[in-house]
């Protein structure tokens, strides 16, 4: 029973008071928040932009991953805003179901076993076997990290006829 009570304090620990399921914040932040899927099926990419997404093989969760090593209500998914800017969010990723279920066996998250987390951009979930999720937080349409500046490449183009001369 205090197990459940962990679980439900860590959920609603952040306020989600005054989010409502449009996109009105995404477009004032101009960020998005994008999941991509590993499971059996291939790889899919959703954009969160919901307050609560519930990911587990259950037919009935917003984000459904298929393989036998998944628990039904696998983990959970909360938007909460960011202390320093009203109109920005993040995601926190917790196991298990909203009401505090853990599932069967848990989240690696970037290689550690965690119970819950808020998601950084680029962070690795691996919720079983050959099931894997990459989080990306992206800014103005631009992937805010693991980026390179495009002064860092210097493109040269050659003409066609130069490559003969260089051949003599």
């Amino acid at each position: 029973m205090a197990a459940n009570k962990n679980k439900q304090i860590l959920i609603n620990n952040g306020s989600t008071e005054g989010l409502n399921n449009d996109l009105s914040m995404t477009a004032e932040t101009n960020e998005n928040h994008l999941l991509i899927i590993e499971d059996d099926q291939g790889r899919t990419e959703f954009t969160l932009d919901r307050p609560v997404y519930s990911i587990g093989r259950d037919r009935d969760c917003d984000i459904r991953l298929i393989s036998q090593f998944i628990s039904r209500r696998h983990a959970t998914l909360v938007r909460l805003p960011r202390d320093d800017n009203k109109h920005s969010y993040y995601y926190r990723i917790v196991d298990g179901d909203a009401k505090g279920k853990p599932s069967a066996n848990g989240l690696l998250i970037n290689g550690r076993k965690m119970p819950v987390h808020d998601l950084k951009n680029e962070d690795e979930i691996v919720f079983g076997p050959q099931v894997r999720a990459i989080y990306y937080l992206l800014r103005d349409g631009i992937r805010t990290g693991g980026q390179t500046d495009s002064s860092e490449y210097d493109i040269t183009l050659i003409n066609p006829g130069m490559t003969e001369d260089m051949e003599d």
